[in-house]
């Protein structure tokens, strides 16, 4: 695989793949320096709104898995919290 390959391929901690964020740094680099097209703007656009999909769909993912407990032990779980786990099969209770 080549190198150029195995970037397209990779993602972030996030989930989100590593040549979007790339590409997306890239066209703010390059709105600085000189300005964009008008085909650029929209394609910037596009890949910043995908991005910001992608992370609160992944951000809500990880909320959505979690259970907080108070520091004497008792969980304290937002019932929403809850409610969307036991949806899921995520708890027995």
């Amino acid at each position: 695989m080549t190198e150029e390959k195995k970037n397209q391929t990779e993602e972030n901690s996030n989930g989100i793949p590593q040549d979007l964020i790339d590409r997306i740094n890239e066209l703010a680099y390059k709105k600085k320096e000189s300005g964009l097209t008008e085909e650029e703007q929209a394609e910037q656009k596009r890949l910043r709104e995908t991005y910001l999909s992608m992370f609160r769909e992944n951000f809500r993912s990880h909320i959505e898995m979690l259970q907080v407990y108070d520091k004497d032990g008792k969980e304290v779980t937002p019932e929403k919290v809850k409610r969307i786990q036991r949806e899921r099969g995520l708890r027995d209770d």
